[in-house]
């Protein structure tokens, strides 16, 4: 018999290239970019405390937001095997219940390092891990309904991320009360980033019976809710700078904003085509707003 034309036994273990990809690496830039806006607006010296850092961005990206994505993965795996077939799990790559195992393994090292760096780093990585099961694990689910599940993956990308970049730089102490008040607006101007991704899906998530907001609200008005759930909050962010005595980086901001808001008339014109196309742009501006508003904060704290 001619072995080489034997069937080769799938592996009990996954390989490394399939956890990395599990583990969906491109999406760990949002809360570390987040991280690093709390590491700025913390005022604390960053050189002096490389390895706080280090451990941050490792807990920020791979770490929480790495078992977001596994979990997620895991718990959609039905779906994939249907619309993606060679994924990581549904394709067999991670086999059996590795998927689950992961996602257990990598929540319990989060939750270990967070512990090391401080009760409030501890404290916000906790509310992080519960939003990133269930956004995706049943009975909850908030990924099913577009108003729950973008409010927890933005404030789980964005304020807590922002708020655990803060603590770790303070010794894992409670960051000031202007930290916590950006955080938690930028938080929910990302209510609004999470639906422009929702446009891409509308056809599935109305088979699938999931509520994203563009299918509850249309595509003209979920359109028009993400562009006014992103402005707002940017503009009382502005209005605390000036109240700050930050009017530099208060006009800097709100020339962000107008950026912003000419691109939305782009997008309201045509939402479903051009939703991609606001996201690409549009959440680029976004994001440099928010470290214009930590080095403000920097100014004020340091």
């Amino acid at each position: 018999m001619n072995r080489s034309a034997l069937p080769v036994a799938a592996s009990a273990y996954p390989s490394m290239p399939a956890i990395l990809e599990v583990s969906h690496p491109i999406t760990w830039f949002p809360p570390m970019w987040a991280f690093a806006c709390g590491v700025v607006s913390s005022g604390a010296p960053v050189l002096q405390q490389w390895w706080l850092l280090l451990a941050g961005v490792l807990l920020a990206g791979p770490l929480m937001c790495g078992t977001s994505q596994v979990v997620n993965d895991w718990y959609d795996r039905h779906v994939d095997a249907i619309n993606e077939p060679n994924r990581p799990i549904p394709s067999g790559r991670i086999p059996g219940r590795w998927g689950l195992y992961l996602a257990l393994i990598w929540t319990t090292v989060s939750l270990l390092l967070a512990w090391a760096l401080g009760p409030w780093v501890f404290g916000a990585s906790l509310i992080g891990m519960t939003l990133a099961w269930a956004y995706s694990a049943p009975p909850l689910r908030l990924k099913g309904n577009g108003w729950w599940g973008n409010l927890a993956v933005g404030f789980s990308y964005e304020g807590l991320a922002w708020v655990t970049g803060a603590a770790v730089m303070l010794g894992g102490a409670m960051p000031d009360w202007r930290i916590l008040a950006l955080a938690v607006l930028y938080s929910i101007g990302a209510h609004g980033i999470m639906t422009l991704n929702d446009f891409k899906a509308i056809e599935g998530d109305k088979q699938m019976n999931v509520r994203s907001l563009p299918v509850q609200l249309g595509v003209d008005g979920a359109a028009r809710l993400a562009s006014i759930v992103m402005a707002v909050p940017q503009a009382v962010v502005i209005a605390l700078l000036f109240a700050w005595d930050k009017p530099a980086h208060g006009i800097a901001v709100g020339v962000v904003l107008l950026i912003q808001l000419l691109l939305m008339v782009r997008f309201l014109q045509s939402p479903r085509e051009r939703a991609t196309w606001f996201s690409g742009l549009g959440v680029s501006v976004y994001v440099t707003g928010m470290m214009i508003s930590a080095f403000a904060l920097r100014g004020l704290l340091a």
